[in-house]
């Protein structure tokens, strides 16, 4: 397990004053919920499991696996994968951050052929989101942007069992709040929705072990038949995109 690189002092809260977009009641944007009471979840439904990802002896899935969610904050279907896939999946599922830019793709998100095909591509995202009761998406400037800082906080927060608490709320800094989760600040806003400190954090990102891990899960999905994010692997296959949720489901219901 990666260490922690260091605890909050006494009295010594979570980053003051995230700033709410007018359209969440007030609340910041990492804590708003996407207009369905989740609740809180504070695991990755494997929790620190040892392992490589293969199932253990208690039959219960490890860290990465099996099942597993691939996931980056740069491709906004992972967002909209990632807004559902707790409630329609119907086995424990971790949570498994990748770096997409390194998958061997096609990346949706890059090289358009035209202005028009990227616009029609944000056109379904937003549809999307509207459709499932989710806030109105809001761009970033740049889509897809740098979620290098992103995707080691998750990697830090999924040893401490919070990938899924601090994740969400990433996500929606960057597609309901149009945030570039390139910026520490957004990073550490959404870690905070996690309860995971920002000194914590901003140590974390720095560290060579999260970097670690991060490439080798990498490298672990591209094994396993990833091409893309998001994507499901089911131990025999894996679906990609938000349609391949609802595929992901039905295999996993009828295995």
């Amino acid at each position: 397990m990666i260490p922690d690189p260091g605890s909050a002092p006494d009295g010594d809260g979570p980053l003051a004053g995230p700033p709410t977009d007018g359209r969440s009641g007030g609340l910041p944007i990492a804590h708003w919920n996407g207009g369905a009471d989740r609740g809180r979840v504070g695991d990755d439904h494997g929790g620190a499991t040892p392992g490589d990802g293969d199932m253990p002896s208690d039959g219960q899935p490890g860290p990465e696996g099996p099942p597993a969610f691939y996931f980056d904050f740069r491709d906004p279907e992972s967002y909209l994968a990632a807004e559902r896939v707790l409630r329609t999946l119907p086995v424990a599922t971790p949570w498994v951050p990748v770096d997409a830019a390194r998958l061997p793709g096609p990346h949706a998100w890059e090289g358009f052929r035209c202005a028009a095909d990227e616009q029609a591509a944000r056109e379904r995202v937003a549809r999307r989101a509207a459709e499932r009761g989710l806030q109105p998406v809001v761009w970033p400037a740049e889509v897809p942007f740098d979620s290098t800082r992103a995707l080691r906080a998750a990697w830090y927060a999924k040893e401490l069992g919070r990938v899924v608490s601090f994740s969400l709320p990433a996500f929606r800094q960057a597609y309901a709040g149009g945030h570039d989760l390139g910026s520490e600040t957004f990073v550490l806003i959404a870690a905070s929705a996690a309860e995971m400190h920002p000194r914590a954090i901003s140590q974390a990102l720095t560290r060579e072990p999260v970097a670690a891990a991060l490439a080798v899960a990498t490298e672990r999905a591209i094994a396993r038949g990833v091409r893309t994010t998001p994507a499901i692997w089911t131990g025999d296959r894996v679906f990609h995109g938000d349609d391949g949720v609802d595929e992901a489901a039905a295999r996993l219901a009828v295995g």
